[in-house]
């Protein structure tokens, strides 16, 4: 197998990818026909953790971050990480120093199926991870891999530069040829929401105006006035 570590992808416009993480997950998940999602088991290490960007992505194998050192030399300001290993690990591959790395080369975020560490330095850094695992356990750098070729990571396919969001509700990933026609939808379905919200607050249900009463009738529910005896 050849490792190799690809310099130049293409990355979608920045304010599709700027709508896309004002969306959010579950937004942009429900958007692209409910495709995109990685597993749930990829939480925030803290709260309030957003994190949209262009996806660059880093195979390595387990209980080695060389290949998340050598992706920061290709980096550019608004990119996302997304590491995966070759088989599964929950090594703390990632720390504080790789998070000093990555906010001064503009890096937004980083999503990785295996361990972190150093969680309570990169809260106070403000720098997002979500992350399978958090483990004090280290890692060396000796084992090549592979930076922006097509993995998975989490059960989901990821392509180098295809968009990433993350928030508190979990991560997806859109296609880069999907990205701006993705946000138009989102932003579609947030107007729609926000009139449904309003109709919700004013007391309608959603039993009438989604048209539901016909369906509990086709599945055969009935009403009764009182429980059996």
């Amino acid at each position: 197998m050849m490792h190799r570590i690809v310099r130049n992808i293409r990355r979608a416009d920045a304010a599709v990818v700027r709508t896309l993480g004002e969306l959010g997950v579950a937004t942009v998940h429900e958007a692209q026909g409910r495709t995109g999602l990685l597993r749930p088991y990829m939480r925030p290490i803290y709260p309030t953790a957003h994190a949209a960007g262009t996806a660059v992505t880093v195979s390595c194998q387990p209980g080695d971050n060389l290949m998340i050192h050598a992706a920061m030399d290709v980096v550019k300001p608004g990119d996302v990480l997304v590491v995966t290993t070759t088989s599964e690990s929950t090594d703390g591959m990632f720390g504080d120093l790789l998070g000093v790395s990555c906010q001064a080369h503009g890096v937004t975020g980083l999503i990785i199926d295996a361990g972190v560490r150093d969680t309570a330095d990169l809260t106070a850094m403000q720098f997002p991870v979500w992350a399978k695992a958090i483990s004090g356990q280290g890692t060396v750098k000796a084992t090549p891999g592979s930076v922006n070729i097509p993995v998975i990571c989490a059960a989901a396919t990821v392509n180098p530069g295809d968009v990433i969001v993350a928030d508190a509700d979990g991560v997806v990933v859109v296609p880069f040829a999907q990205a701006a026609a993705v946000a138009k939808l989102g932003e579609a379905r947030l107007a729609k929401e926000a009139a449904t919200r309003e109709r919700l607050r004013k007391g309608e249900l959603g039993l009438d105006f989604y048209g539901l009463r016909a369906k509990l009738k086709e599945l055969g529910v009935q009403y009764v006035e009182d429980s059996p005896d």
